[in-house]
């Protein structure tokens, strides 16, 4: 997936294509997963799932925010590193950024994410 995609895909209204692609989809993530941010832990599918659905309600549904990736995402053997951003649909400044770190198994697939969270 594409910083592109990915964007698209938090931000999306319908629940069904963040569904597909997002934690419920063993060609995305691991069976193994887990995903870390501060002291919130989600370990597995059906976790995942809750984690992406609330963060979305949250801060997409209901608060009127997306999320962007930033530039500079650099991959070396099983690790990926990004940055992203979260904005206001209607246009301001950046209310949030974090940086993630993610840990990829011998398919390529997420088999740990640790999500820094920055401002």
């Amino acid at each position: 997936m594409n910083k592109m995609s990915a964007s698209r895909l938090m931000t999306t209204p319908d629940p069904k294509p963040r569904s597909a692609v997002s934690s419920a989809s063993p060609k995305l993530w691991a069976p193994e997963n887990a995903h870390y941010a501060r002291t919130l832990e989600a370990r597995g599918y059906a976790a995942l799932e809750t984690r992406i659905t609330g963060s979305h309600e949250k801060n997409v549904r209901d608060g009127g925010y997306l999320f962007r990736a930033a530039a500079g995402a650099q991959s070396l053997r099983d690790v990926v590193t990004f940055r992203w951003e979260m904005v206001p649909v209607a246009g301001g400044d950046v209310e949030a950024s974090g940086f993630e770190f993610l840990v990829l198994d011998g398919d390529g697939r997420i088999l740990s994410d640790y999500q820094f969270i920055e401002s």
